[in-house]
């Protein structure tokens, strides 16, 4: 059984030690004696990413965002789609997330196209919604717990009968207003948690393995792993966010 992890733009989105949720993913999969692979998609590069399985996109800076944007306007940005129609796995985190929408409006009101995967949008705000924050999961994705790091000025709102990834137990989501909290959609996982948010959230990678897995094999059980300091981790931290 072998998985291959495409990272997508590694060299535009790349805050908070996002790239930890990728060594995360081939860990758990290694230690499962699941052959995994990985491999990047870069600006400026043109590749086939239909013998990919899981996705992973990060965060970014607006101006980041921007740059990436007339790389998506190629066939990659088609391919990208085609692969989440195809229910592949993606994990995408903060602006990673929102570029998955029709577009961004600044509070300037300028307004960016996007992928246009998924319907949903973002607006900029004067406000940035910062800090740590800890949300429940929505079947399908499960009910357990999230803990995470939020960090961005866009409000991000889903459109009707999309389903968001999960509810906010303490902090802000994905605009601070109606307690949703990401997006899932297909095979998609959408998020605002930065962290990385694997580590801590060991269940939540694996339901993301089990997702990939299944849709390639058949099969989505996964061994049991010893995870003793990753639940002790995110036990310290749902106790401290929601204390706070």
């Amino acid at each position: 059984m072998t998985i291959r992890i495409c990272h997508l733009y590694p060299d535009a989105l790349n805050l908070y030690g996002d790239r930890g949720n990728v060594l995360c993913m081939q860990k758990r999969l290694l230690w499962r004696g699941i052959r995994c692979e990985v491999d990047s998609l870069k600006i400026g590069e043109t590749k086939s990413l239909s013998g990919y399985d899981i996705f992973f996109m990060g965060g970014g800076q607006d101006f980041e965002q921007e740059v990436l944007l007339r790389d998506l306007g190629s066939q990659n940005g088609q391919s990208i789609r085609t692969a989440i129609e195809d229910g592949k796995t993606f994990l995408c985190i903060c602006g990673g997330y929102q570029i998955l929408g029709t577009h961004y409006e600044t509070k300037e009101g300028r307004r960016c196209g996007f992928l246009g995967a998924i319907d949903l949008y973002t607006t900029g705000g004067d406000k940035r919604l910062i800090g740590n924050y800890a949300y429940r999961l929505e079947e399908p994705s499960g009910t357990e717990t999230v803990v995470g790091f939020e960090n961005h000025s866009g409000r991000t709102y889903l459109g009707k009968g999309v389903k968001p990834l999960g509810h906010v137990l303490k902090g802000f989501g994905n605009n601070g207003k109606d307690g949703t909290e990401g997006v899932r959609y297909k095979n998609v996982f959408g998020t605002y948690s930065h962290g990385p948010v694997l580590p801590k959230n060991p269940v939540l990678c694996d339901r993301i393995l089990s997702t990939a897995i299944h849709h390639k094999y058949g099969e989505e059980e996964l061994l049991p792993l010893e995870d003793a300091f990753e639940t002790a981790a995110h036990a310290k931290m749902l106790h401290r966010i929601c204390k706070s």
